[in-house]
């Protein structure tokens, strides 16, 4: 039986047999020894997306006592879902990412990661934990983005959409530029992609327009 350790583009954690392309964490642990989930589905504002391998490290997942390993399907579903690039393991793609952000903030340096995360926090999640979304037309969007539509998520890719599922992404849709859809990627991070960030997309996505 498939661990519950995959993140959708909603944020949620489910189980499923299909593989992941990257992995992260929310900053701790968030499994019982029996390696089920218990109630909380973060324990910092730290939500990172990192490489599956990282200098040949090996670890039992979900081990007792150490922090949860989630599995993305691709970075656009972990962007979406409020993680950023790692420091540690993915540390070009972090500073990059950083240096994008301070340009859209109009700052000198590189903001500091716990800013990020205190923004992407607020942006992510509703009081109560459910997943804040934007109401905005695609046309104003950037390649990467996933948004939700007709209550599927779907990657926009600049001229299709293309619905998510946790095994990859299906035939692409085209639909109005006017299209109204809930944004699920946190604005900021859209801020980012529109200045130049090109997230790692799962094969199945094909090429942007």
């Amino acid at each position: 039986m498939p661990l519950q350790n995959r993140v959708t583009p909603e944020g949620e954690i489910i189980a499923t047999d299909a593989r992941g392309t990257m992995m992260g964490n929310r900053g701790g642990c968030l499994h019982r020894p029996d390696k089920t989930l218990g109630r909380r589905r973060w324990v910092t504002r730290q939500w990172i997306c990192c490489e599956l391998e990282f200098r040949e490290r090996r670890r039992e997942v979900m081990a007792p006592g150490r922090y949860t390993e989630l599995f993305f399907l691709d970075e656009a579903t972990a962007l979406a879902a409020g993680h950023r690039p790692c420091f540690e393991c993915r540390r070009a793609d972090a500073l990059h990412f950083a240096a994008l952000w301070a340009k859209a903030e109009g700052r000198a340096e590189r903001p500091q990661a716990q800013h990020m995360d205190r923004v992407l926090h607020l942006e992510r999640l509703e009081p109560g934990g459910v997943k804040r979304t934007v109401r905005v037309r695609l046309r104003d969007l950037p390649a990467g983005s996933i948004v939700r539509l007709e209550g599927t998520p779907h990657l926009w890719l600049g001229g299709e959409l293309k619905p998510w599922t946790p095994g990859g992404y299906l035939e692409g849709l085209r639909v109005g530029l006017d299209t109204d859809v809930d944004l699920l990627t946190p604005p900021a991070i859209v801020t980012v992609l529109r200045l130049g960030f090109r997230p790692r997309l799962h094969p199945t996505a094909g090429t942007p327009d």
